[in-house]
């Protein structure tokens, strides 16, 4: 029985994310097993929430930025991984660096997803499962199911410390919102610019949850001040602004108690699937099988393109991909969802 197991999955946010299930499966499969995470600090506190994970590494990436830095930093992180003498290691990066940890481990065996690229598929074993054309959640489990485990129900394992949800409360008073009170979470950002839905879009949004007696409350990090600033300017009454105030966990805990999250297809959003809370994702460039929200109580609205679904960051026809979902149509949908929870509007 494998005793000793090693998770590779740096980042992005919403894609460390996906991965969170992969630790309650193994658990489930092999009771006494120890999980080792290896991950980049941005999504560093999310894993160390994950109630199933025993131990995370963090991976300096800005160290490995030269060669003199490679120099310096390699010889003690690996020695850091090659100690734990670890049985198995699961590469679900599928990129030569995520593929060179998992090696550098000196794991006796290695897996790799069957999508891996940058010759990541010639350092592990390649897992091609059932999930190839489905959601990237189902495709990491089939690395687990590989191993023989049945996976059964999906557990993304996150927890919240207490004093986390403490001072969540607190920032939100400070900004003006009373968290025993209705509100809906919007995320206007995204890493790509055709996956964001317009500032005057979300203003208008805003604007008709307000006639509902619900808040919205604006999230994202420190880089994402711009787009908030352009809905706070268009929208007759400003949301809540809590962009780049909060933390990972704290932001996990303003998303459990919201009533929707409104967004496209990136970090936060995910989140929200992952706690449970009802999402609506705005979706262009990427796939709703893939990408789209996890979990049953959730919508997407894709744009009506053939070209939907391209996965280039960069529209080839010049056009702003998300503009084409009017307000309107938004509200719409976030009506449905919200009459499936606690609130009738």
């Amino acid at each position: 029985m494998m005793k000793r197991i090693l998770i590779v999955k740096l980042s992005a946010i919403g894609d460390v994310i996906h991965a969170l299930p992969v630790a309650h499966a193994l658990k489930k499969g092999f009771p006494d097993c120890k999980i080792t995470w290896v991950v980049e600090k941005p999504a560093l506190e999310l894993v160390k929430a994950n109630a199933y994970v025993d131990e995370v590494i963090v991976f300096e990436k800005g160290q490995c930025k030269t060669w003199s830095g490679i120099r310096q930093y390699a010889p003690g992180f690996i020695s850091e991984l090659r100690r734990r003498r670890f049985d198995l290691s699961l590469d679900l990066q599928g990129l030569f660096k995520s593929a060179a940890i998992a090696s550098l481990s000196g794991a006796t065996e290695r897996l790799v997803y069957c999508n891996a690229r940058e010759l990541s598929n010639w350092m592990g074993k390649r897992v091609c499962g059932p999930n190839q054309g489905g959601h990237i959640v189902e495709q990491y489990l089939d690395v687990v199911r590989a191993l023989g485990v049945n996976c059964g129900s999906t557990d993304f394992g996150l927890t919240i410390p207490d004093e986390a949800a403490a001072t969540t409360e607190t920032l939100a008073n400070f900004a003006g919102l009373d968290m025993t009170q209705d509100y809906v979470i919007l995320a206007p950002g995204a890493n790509w610019p055709n996956k964001r839905w317009q500032p005057e879009h979300f203003a208008a949004l805003a604007d008709k949850l307000f006639d509902d007696k619900l808040i919205p409350v604006l999230i994202g990090g420190p880089g994402d001040d711009y787009f908030s600033n352009d809905i706070l300017k268009a929208a007759l009454i400003p949301p809540i602004d809590l962009t780049g105030r909060t933390t990972l966990l704290e932001l996990a805990q303003l998303i459990r108690h919201a009533k929707l999250v409104v967004g496209g297809d990136t970090g936060p959003v995910h989140l929200a699937t992952a706690l449970n809370t009802p999402v609506l994702m705005l979706m262009g460039p990427t796939n709703p099988e893939r990408n789209g929200p996890y979990g049953k109580s959730n919508a997407v609205l894709t744009v009506p393109y053939e070209c939907a679904g391209c996965w280039k960051r960069e529209c080839r026809y010049g056009k702003e991909c998300l503009t084409v979902l009017s307000p309107d149509a938004v509200y719409q949908e976030a009506v449905k969802l919200l009459k499936g929870s606690t609130i009738i509007v």
